[in-house]
């Protein structure tokens, strides 16, 4: 990509009927105006830069872009560089401090994603959230670049469901993989590594820890919840819609206080 780069600005210098010197001469303006030297680009300069793969400035590129009535995030993505890859190349570099995330929305595309719901849903209850989404509306692709969303799903976990509480409490909005639905017996070292498991039965939808033996298929909801395990035929009583893979939870107390009945 880098090695077109040179080429691409000479085209564009070229279209645009300007020569080595009336570059460098408008170049010129820019750092007058700017202040700094930096701006300033050389017939020499500009020569590598077309011609040697010579990798301008900050500064000269952005002289490059303004003389050339250039969008400067284009240009960059010429030699390699998409801002939009920021907050996915982030998330590789792990920081120990709590910290906020400053990257701006870029112009790399957007998806839909679920914006209203089925005024009839009744929020007490788990559902498959992905069957009663009325309205979508666009996030930006930068937010979502390690994410197939061909293979997602959403799951509402009904306020009054505590089955994993407090891994996923209720009120939860859950992303579910639908490639992952084969369960896992082993594999794991704690709580928080165990895959938890989005489900259909005759009641309607749950979210769980499981363990498949033969046809039974059992639900172990956490300890927390006070709930009991429950066992069902598989796949005749129970089906495994897939494995969650992110959650979303409010940090009101309010929502996560247990009804009295």
């Amino acid at each position: 990509m880098m090695e077109d780069a040179g080429q691409k600005l000479k085209q564009v210098r070229e279209r645009l009927g300007l020569t080595y010197r009336e570059v460098e001469e408008y170049s010129t303006r820019v750092a007058q105006v700017r202040n700094s030297e930096e701006f300033i680009i050389a017939l020499s300069r500009l020569s590598d830069i077309e011609n040697k793969r010579t990798v301008p400035s900050l500064f000269r590129l952005y002289s490059l872009c303004v003389i050339y009535r250039l969008d400067f995030n284009e240009v960059l993505a010429w030699y390699g560089i998409s801002l939009a890859n920021q907050p996915a190349d982030a998330a590789l570099l792990p920081l120990s401090r709590t910290h906020r995330v400053n990257f701006q929305p870029s112009e790399a595309g957007e998806i839909q994603v679920p914006m209203a719901l089925d005024p009839g849903v009744d929020p007490s209850r788990t559902v498959f959230l992905s069957r009663f989404i009325q309205k979508w509306g666009k996030l930006p692709l930068m937010l979502l670049n390690h994410v197939d969303l061909r293979i997602q799903a959403y799951g509402y976990i009904g306020t009054e469901d505590w089955s994993m509480h407090p891994i996923i409490p209720p009120g939860s909005l859950v992303v579910i993989d639908q490639s992952k639905r084969r369960v896992l017996n082993s594999g794991w070292t704690t709580e928080f590594d165990r895959p938890i498991y989005f489900l259909e039965h005759r009641d309607g939808y749950v979210c769980s820890w499981c363990t498949l033996k033969d046809s039974h298929l059992s639900l172990h909801p956490h300890p927390s919840s006070l709930k009991d395990p429950e066992v069902y035929l598989y796949p005749k009583e129970i089906e495994v819609i897939g494995q969650v893979t992110f959650a979303a939870t409010t940090l009101d107390p309010s929502v996560r206080r247990r009804s009295n009945s």
